[in-house]
């Protein structure tokens, strides 16, 4: 039986002069071609050509005609949507078949974002532990809720699984009456994971923190937060032994063939320790309780504390699981970030549990690319999230030779990536990077996905629950293509999304939330597509590999160095890691004779030593004297400048 498939493409003729956009797609001038043996047909006309509606079964072969059709046509670079009518013609039958083309970003886009805005309402009363991890427990219990690959073994855990021994800590922390706040240094390890959602069953507030921390920063970290818990691994404890004397309740995760150190629980007898009948019931949480504490650095001072909440993580998320990461159940997710960040609150723990996936846990602590692309050339991972650094990385250590059986789809985020990387990742792997942007202070704001336009270089467009502005010195509104402050304008509410304010700083509070905005800090601008541009950051704030740094942090290390007389930290290019932190030094008469090379050395590890070792200067020049304004604050804008300059 002869089967034929006609296409009637139904274009307004103003579209009529950009046909070549599509006959570069394989439709010859006569817009005529066949796929699998199906024979398609073009119109120009501008009314849609209806067939017959009766339903049937379509044959498989053209089937894949539609199938090859998509793929040869997609994306389009057309501004407005096309509507194909797919008829099959056989002797007994007629099916048509309408296709929205997702050529059009706007119809995708538009339709996205209202079907996500509709979700991100905050309820009354919510729990991240039970009512999403919980239900997936109970829908599919058996189903890996994370996958551990470690030195020496590996192993899953399913969703029944970590929600009974989360409840089972939640059960042991309640029987001590449930800590406020718990301060979390757990490497990549499925405790960390079981910790989290136990914090959220029980009511205690969870404050992860970088292995890499210093006693001093920890020291500084409980005093802030409050913290009347600590929960650390075995290598970990022992360092913040001394600063955590005063901590009510020390909660170790035991290394193979480490000792408890007095005044330290196991978190394995803890956890033993619970009968099943004695298990505690989840707490009736709010949308608006704090469940998350993160310290973020800023130009000026101590890192600032910025919560979230049951609702505006375990809701506000959904944005970054089905908008960005287009999480599924069946994914594998593999998120490349210290568990110390609030990226890894994003996509290790809240967005694949959102959507039901596997979290895949890495444990080696120190990145290194040949080993990253042994891993998704090894195992099953179908999402990745990493940094631009890991990615620029990976392209130089032979990307080629590593075929990635199962990756669908990456993403990136921290600090834009180079167009070239793309292109190159793209070209090998055939994947593109879609960018994410965000900050600790909100959860996704704007990306690029697969439903719009792919613009190299763009952070995309804004995504469900934010109105993203650019406004001025004086907030106003800019039209497209000028430069100012990216904006989260708050005229129409707050997004669910949105932190607060920082914890106890109204004044820096005030700086960010001026009349109807949140200003995040940063400078950009949008095309008259509404795809966003970052230009740079309002800020001195240093983004190196992903990590924050704020120059005071630095400075203020330096400035014990007896070489030290003064000090001013700036960014500065690096073809690796984006950015690194540069140190100009003034050396005190003493010093002004040693040697240079020794010195650089010196004060470097000087750094590592006494605070966190991703903050030390990579780069150290040393000068006479360093600009400053009339009022004698240091121009950092300047010394950034004439930096990036020389790239």
């Amino acid at each position: 039986m002869e089967y034929k498939l006609r296409v009637c493409l139904v274009i307004q003729s103003r579209f009529a002069p950009r046909i070549g956009s599509i006959t570069s797609r394989g439709i010859d001038h006569k817009g005529i071609i066949a796929l699998h043996g199906v024979t398609l047909q073009q119109s120009s006309t501008s009314k849609l050509i209806s067939g017959s509606q009766s339903r049937g079964a379509i044959p498989a072969h053209a089937m894949a005609g539609i199938a090859v059709l998509r793929r040869h046509w997609r994306p389009m670079s057309l501004t407005r949507p096309l509507v194909c009518m797919f008829k099959v013609a056989h002797s007994y039958q007629d099916v048509a078949l309408r296709y929205i083309s997702s050529a059009s970003s706007a119809s995708d886009y538009d339709i996205a974002r209202e079907k996500l805005q509709r979700e991100l309402q905050a309820p009354k009363y919510f729990n991240f532990a039970q009512d999403v991890v919980g239900a997936w427990a109970s829908k599919k219990p058996t189903h890996p809720a994370l996958h551990f690959v470690g030195d020496t073994k590996e192993f899953k855990v399913n969703y029944s699984k970590l929600h009974n021994e989360a409840i089972s800590l939640a059960t042991a922390l309640s029987s001590r009456s449930p800590p406020r706040c718990a301060l979390v240094l757990l490497p990549k390890i499925p405790e960390w994971w079981v910790v989290n959602v136990a914090g959220s069953w029980c009511g205690t507030i969870i404050s992860p923190g970088t292995s890499m921390l210093t006693p001093g920063d920890v020291a500084h970290r409980l005093q802030e937060s409050g913290a009347d818990c600590i929960i650390c691994d075995s290598e970990i404890a022992a360092r913040m032994n001394d600063v955590s004397k005063n901590v009510p309740l020390r909660i170790v995760v035991t290394n193979e063939g480490s000792d408890i150190i007095p005044g330290w629980i196991s978190y394995d007898d803890l956890i033993e320790s619970v009968e099943v009948k004695a298990k505690t019931s989840c707490i009736q949480s709010r949308g608006e309780d704090i469940a998350q504490l993160f310290f973020t650095s800023g130009t000026t001072g101590k890192p600032k504390m910025v919560t979230h909440t049951q609702a505006s993580y375990g809701i506000g998320q959904k944005v970054t699981t089905k908008y960005w990461l287009e999480l599924k159940e069946n994914d594998l997710m593999w998120n490349i970030s210290d568990t110390g960040w609030a990226k890894a609150a994003w996509s290790s723990l809240y967005a694949p549990f959102l959507a039901g996936a596997t979290a895949f846990i890495h444990q080696k602590a120190k990145f290194d690319a040949v080993e990253v692309l042994h891993i998704l050339n090894k195992y099953p991972v179908s999402v990745l999230c990493a940094p631009p650094t890991a990615y620029r990385a990976m392209v130089q250590c032979g990307l080629a030779q590593y075929p990635f059986h199962s990756l669908r789809h990456c993403v990136s985020a921290g600090e834009p990536l180079n167009p070239e990387i793309m292109e190159t990742w793209t070209k090998i792997t055939g994947l593109r990077i879609y960018e994410g942007y965000g900050q600790t202070e909100t959860t996704l704001l704007c990306s690029m996905y697969k439903g719009i336009d792919y613009r190299p270089g763009s952070m995309g467009k804004p995504a469900p629950g934010y109105n993203l502005k650019v406004i001025d010195d004086e907030m106003n509104e800019l039209e497209p293509h000028k430069e100012g402050y990216l904006a989260v304008s708050l005229k129409e509410g707050k997004p669910v999304g949105l932190f607060n304010g920082y914890v106890s700083n109204k004044q820096q509070t005030s700086k960010v939330f001026l009349g109807d905005y949140y200003i995040t800090g940063d400078r950009a601008y949008y095309d008259e597509d509404n795809y966003f541009w970052f230009v740079s950051r309002a800020d001195d704030v240093i983004i190196s590999s992903g990590y924050r740094i704020g120059p005071f942090e630095v400075e203020s290390v330096l400035i014990e160095h007896p070489a030290v007389v003064e000090s001013a930290v700036v960014s500065s290019p690096d073809s690796l890691r984006g950015e690194v932190v540069k140190a100009f030094v003034v050396l005190a008469d003493n010093y002004k004779n040693h040697k240079h090379e020794d010195l650089i050395i010196e004060l470097q590890n000087y750094v590592k030593q006494n605070t966190a070792p991703y903050k030390y200067p990579r780069k150290i020049e040393f000068v006479k004297t360093l600009p400053k304004t009339i009022s004698g604050k240091i121009r950092r804008v300047e010394l950034r400048s004439n930096e990036w300059a020389k790239a």
